[in-house]
């Protein structure tokens, strides 16, 4: 089991429909490495932003004109170096808080049951998981969200009668 989760929360903006707290959010993480058998102490960064900085990053890295929701940014630290730090960095997650409200309407969800989910797949995006590769992975990656998300007490978001009270 992860022993440590060292997180840094960035809050470029806020809401009051999204009430972060660190503790909350290093839970979640450490629940999902937990369930990957992940045992190493990690770093992990995330920041909350507004859409025209999504928006932003989202063109520079992956060409897409438009904001999303999460966008992940895996550590490039060289293995060597990894091997001498006390923490595995796992790297950096920047979601969109103002796409996770108008995404939690849209799928009749609940702001932070959307936000925990966007936070799970952001993490297993950092660790390598991809869903654009091909229908296997994504079936895999949605598997382990729904699993994660379960031990959180979140229902499967993928269900069309979602909700989250």
């Amino acid at each position: 089991m992860t022993k440590n989760v060292d997180l840094y929360l960035q809050e470029d903006i806020k809401f009051a429909q999204l009430p972060l707290q660190t503790d909350y959010l290093t839970e979640v993480v450490a629940t999902t490495l937990a369930h990957l058998d992940f045992e190493q102490d990690v770093q992990i960064g995330i920041a909350c932003v507004d859409k025209d900085y999504s928006h932003e990053l989202n063109l520079q890295y992956r060409q897409k004109d438009k904001p999303t929701n999460v966008l992940s940014f895996p550590s490039d630290i060289d293995d060597a170096i990894i091997d001498e730090m006390g923490e595995y960095p796992l790297g950096d997650l920047v979601i969109c808080l103002e796409v996770v409200l108008q995404e939690s309407l849209e799928q009749n969800k609940t702001p932070m049951a959307h936000f925990t989910h966007l936070v799970v797949h952001g993490v297993l995006h950092l660790l390598g998981y991809d869903h654009e590769i091909s229908d296997a992975d994504a079936d895999e990656m949605e598997g382990l969200e729904i699993d994660i998300l379960a031990k959180l007490g979140i229902d499967n978001p993928y269900r069309d009668d979602f909700m989250m009270e």
